[in-house]
């Protein structure tokens, strides 16, 4: 890193800022107003209402009843209390619908269900395209008699591709399914409202809308049948217990205030960033590709490999130029294998080696867009030179 440059950060769908916004929030509930919320007194009685409010505003992001909002650490908790939850309620049902681009909060929970539950399950890994995208055939064929839950991601973390889990989520009601979606990098980029949906588990997490860290939300649709995954005392109505996190709790409340209020500009001019950068990227490095469908996409990620060149050899040089941008998932990229969802759309080796996920946020400007596309084609040409797969002339 060079700290006589400013960093130019790209790597929103790993972790956001904390918005100025969120922090001002936060700061009482880290000083003055430390009560508990569950206290009788009024002095914890202030802060339950912070609580209250926060809820609030998470639902009125999500278009749900307050009522159906479970605060929780993070989105992988999340995840793991729905799936965990609906396996509890089905006892019977000995099957779940999962695909092979959930990221491994899912994924790695589904392929180890049987070590967690100590029960023997049958997981199906619904395949993709080579854009991303399930097969809705394949899909309605996978819903059995005994499938216990559907866990499907509303948008991929590496490629940014929207799957159709409203729809999904109707024909497991017709099943009589119960429907689980991982929204962590859909809730704040895409409109929509959980009132008109059959989905009944939704997880979202705080850092990726500008939240702090160890702040999620489980979404659990009223009626539907539910099983603590943390027990103890009866804070969330007993839905999961431990002592709330109140300012992390605040933070996210007005996360999910501020995404609402911002995403037009999301959908407008970071999506107008993000295909500046695409377009002059493609255009300029020969033998580049675009991972994923163009349109069913969020609007701030792009990921694009470059091929025969190594995908961690471009971040160090992005790095010396204090750019920011991923080589895949953060909770997968220390591995030196090749991206599971690449892997999944059947990217080639030699490209699948040479990705880089950009993801903006509202924070990110055109100057900045306009530096890595002066920077990143000369570090391209480089490294390919050094490649023993580049032809040479």
């Amino acid at each position: 890193m060079n700290n006589e440059m400013p960093v130019i950060y790209m790597d929103n769908n790993a972790t956001t800022m904390v918005a100025p916004e969120v922090m001002a929030a936060m700061e009482p509930y880290f000083g003055g107003l430390y009560g508990n919320p569950s206290s009788m007194h009024s002095f914890g009685g202030q802060v339950g209402k912070a609580v209250a409010n926060a809820r609030q505003q998470v639902a009125e992001l999500l278009g749900c009843d307050e009522d159906e909002v479970i605060f929780t650490s993070c989105g992988t908790e999340s995840d793991s209390t729905a799936i965990l939850s609906a396996l509890r309620a089905n006892p019977e049902r000995r099957h779940i619908v999962t695909s092979r681009i959930e990221h491994p909060a899912v994924k790695n929970l589904c392929e180890n269900i049987s070590i967690f539950t100590g029960h023997p399950y049958r997981v199906t890994m619904l395949k993709v395209d080579e854009e991303g995208l399930i097969d809705m055939d394949e899909y309605a064929e996978s819903l059995r008699d005994d499938t216990a839950i559907v866990s499907i991601m509303w948008a991929n973390n590496e490629t940014g591709v929207i799957l159709p889990v409203e729809e999904m989520a109707v024909m497991a009601r017709e099943r009589g399914i119960p429907f689980h979606t991982d929204a962590v990098q859909a809730v704040g980029k895409i409109p929509f409202s959980l009132r008109d949906s059959e989905i009944d588990f939704l997880s979202l997490s705080g850092h990726k809308l500008h939240a702090p860290k160890g702040i999620g939300v489980l979404y659990v649709k009223r009626g539907t049948p539910f099983a603590p995954f943390l027990t103890g005392g009866h804070q969330e109505d007993g839905r999961r217990a431990g002592t709330e996190n109140v300012a992390s709790i605040v933070g996210i409340g007005r996360a999910c205030q501020l995404a609402a209020d911002k995403m037009d500009e999301e959908n407008g001019r970071v999506k107008a960033l993000r295909d500046k950068l695409e377009n002059g990227l493609l255009s300029s490095i020969p033998r580049s590709l675009l991972n994923g469908n163009k349109e069913l996409r969020l609007p701030n990620t792009a990921n694009i490999s470059f091929e025969f060149v190594e995908g961690e050899s471009i971040l160090l040089h992005m790095d010396r130029y204090n750019i920011c941008a991923s080589s895949g998932s953060a909770c997968t990229s220390g591995s030196l294998e090749p991206s599971h969802v690449l892997r999944a759309m059947g990217v080639p080796f030699t490209a699948a080696h040479g990705s880089i996920r950009f993801s903006l946020s509202v924070y990110n400007t055109e100057e900045e867009i306009d530096t890595v596309l002066e920077k990143l084609p000369p570090i391209i040409a480089s490294l390919r030179e050094m490649s023993p797969f580049w032809p040479k002339k």
